[in-house]
């Protein structure tokens, strides 16, 4: 079994402080939580990076608004884990799409672990 904690946007990331070492991923959702089709949250991208910063081996989810016009900033901050429903469902080409967000994430934890 996987343990996760998840913050909606209203939610101070350092709330998670405590228990990081102890769940196997975090998740900052970068919308209000409740339905589809909303608006990236750029400004939850300090949340993601804070994370990565304080726990480089802790898996890092982003939920909310991520596509391939926003899922860049989502790795460049951190996150290795990315869920994208409008996105990929209203794409003509779902399988490009999906392709596009693990290759961007990929790329993006290749560089991190080269930085180090």
């Amino acid at each position: 079994m996987k343990v996760g904690l998840a913050i909606k946007p209203g939610t101070s990331v350092e709330y998670l402080a405590p228990w990081a070492n102890q769940i196997d991923m975090a998740l900052v959702m970068t919308v209000e939580p409740g339905f589809g089709g909303q608006k990236f949250m750029e400004d939850m991208m300090p949340k993601v990076h804070w994370l990565r910063t304080q726990f480089p081996s802790l898996d890092i989810e982003v939920d909310g608004g991520v596509g391939p016009d926003t899922v860049h900033k989502c790795a460049e901050a951190g996150a290795n884990m990315i869920v994208s429903g409008s996105a990929i469902m209203r794409s003509e080409d779902p399988r490009s799409v999906i392709n596009l967000l693990r290759n961007v994430c990929s790329e993006a934890a290749q560089k991190r672990s080269l930085d180090r």
